[in-house]
């Protein structure tokens, strides 16, 4: 009765732990795909500004309390140098004129001599955060 037994309970077993050749089927909700898209998009964007600057060097031309002084050498600078972006700061009690985007400081040189024509006094080529075009770098590579 025993023998008759563990011969039925085993037989059942090996039929409850068969597996088909089916393999396994996985159904999916087709907005699933939808959400990861999204997800990428959603970071994509949070993480483009924080690709948008980084360390570079810009030309400081002017450094002066004189407000007008400051927006009459970035006239200046727009007139003979259209290429370059302007950066027009305050920090008490000083107007800071500089300009350029500058990954290295063999390009910075090459406008500073000619920005010195123009602003005989002290400019300096200065370490700061650079804009850069994210976008146009993923192009290139």
């Amino acid at each position: 009765m025993k023998l008759t037994l563990v011969f039925c309970f085993c037989l059942l077993a090996g039929k409850l732990l068969a597996q088909d050749d089916k393999g396994v089927i996985v159904h999916k909700d087709s907005r699933a795909d939808l959400l990861v898209k999204k997800q990428i998009e959603i970071n994509e964007l949070n993480t483009r500004d924080a690709r948008r600057y980084e360390q570079g060097y810009r030309i400081l031309i002017i450094s002066s309390n004189d407000r007008n002084q400051a927006n009459e050498a970035k006239t200046k600078v727009y007139k003979n140098f259209p290429e370059l972006k302007a950066y027009l700061s305050y920090q008490a009690p000083y107007y800071k004129l500089k300009v350029g985007n500058f990954a290295n400081t063999k390009d910075a040189e090459v406008y500073l001599k000619k920005i010195q024509l123009y602003f005989p006094a002290t400019v300096y080529i200065i370490r700061d955060m650079i804009e850069v075009n994210p976008d146009k770098s993923a192009e290139l590579n």
